[in-house]
């Protein structure tokens, strides 16, 4: 039997707050208790489809489905934050059954942070690039410190609207954002023993790439490529990487292209040319000023002494 999809648009605060039974107190943000959303019951649908034209900040109270960014499935489950930026794309696998959806939302729309703080900082955060599976799962205590940030934000919605109002929404919507970095780096620390299997396995993929041919015939690994094969986002394996050595992932994988260039030059026959190409550069010149940075010496120099 083929799968029915709905294709179900976010973009319009005053359409999601139909749709979840709030009032629209501004037209740009809102604040959202799922537990006054009336019980979902999709039929006979089997998936949904989110496009996202709004910043959307769950806190998930209920499982209600298996929901899928990408390839992978969002790693949330009671107790969760999630994260959508505009443009973002997600599908939920619905329940056979009707549910009551539970749990908390801040939703608010690009143009609320249009010449804000917070629009730079938006700008410069990963958290919204991250994979769901890379979820921000949060402790009780955490949980009490983002209903707070909501409740402020809140308060300041059921104020009439002045020229102060997008200064005092935005800037708590910042202070929230602030906590949730700080969430996530108590998230690395905490998931320590997890963030070492991943770098161990990046160190795996990183040698098994030098020891093949994909270096003469793909060039110089990228970071998304070694980020698709640990099933994460670029940003949140970049973070990953520079918390865990202080190095980022361009950095750890010059550490091992000289190493391995190094190893080459003494005890291969191959002319510099023939090595720089082998290792992945286009222009052997890139290879030589790469080396001399890195060593100090430029690799005839280095064959020369050793």
């Amino acid at each position: 039997m083929k799968n029915k999809e709905l294709i179900f648009h976010i973009e319009n605060i005053a359409d999601y707050n139909i749709n979840n039974n709030h009032s629209t107190l501004h037209p740009l943000v809102t604040v959202l208790d799922y537990s006054k959303a009336s019980i979902r019951d999709w039929g006979d649908i089997d998936t949904v489809i989110f496009k996202y034209g709004l910043y959307c900040i769950l806190l998930k109270d209920v499982k209600c489905g298996d929901i899928v960014y990408g390839r992978e499935y969002y790693d949330y489950q009671a107790g969760t934050l999630v994260f959508f930026a505009p443009g973002q794309i997600a599908r939920m696998d619905i329940p056979k059954t009707p549910y009551q959806p539970m749990g908390y939302g801040l939703i608010f729309h690009p143009d609320l942070v249009t010449g804000t703080p917070l629009s730079k900082l938006l700008q410069e955060s990963n958290i919204f690039s991250y994979r769901t599976n890379e979820a921000l799962h949060i402790s009780d205590e955490e949980r009490q410190v983002v209903l707070d940030c909501f409740a402020r934000i809140n308060q300041e919605l059921k104020l009439p609207i002045d020229k102060n109002s997008k200064k005092i929404i935005s800037a708590n919507i910042e202070l929230f954002l602030s906590y949730c970095e700080r969430f996530y780096d108590r998230q690395f620390i905490s998931r320590e023993q997890v963030n070492k299997g991943i770098l161990s396995k990046f160190e795996s993929l990183l040698n098994k790439y030098f020891q093949s041919e994909k270096p003469y015939s793909q060039g110089l690994p990228s970071v998304s490529y070694f980020a698709d094969a640990l099933h994460l986002s670029a940003n949140y394996f970049g973070d990953l990487i520079k918390r865990e050595t202080g190095k980022t992932v361009k950095e750890y994988i010059h550490i091992k292209l000289i190493e391995v260039a190094k190893d080459m030059v003494i005890r291969e026959d191959k002319t510099i040319n023939e090595i720089a190409f082998s290792l992945g550069f286009k222009y052997s010149q890139h290879f030589t000023r790469l080396f001399k940075q890195k060593v100090g010496k430029t690799p005839n120099e280095f064959r020369h002494l050793n």
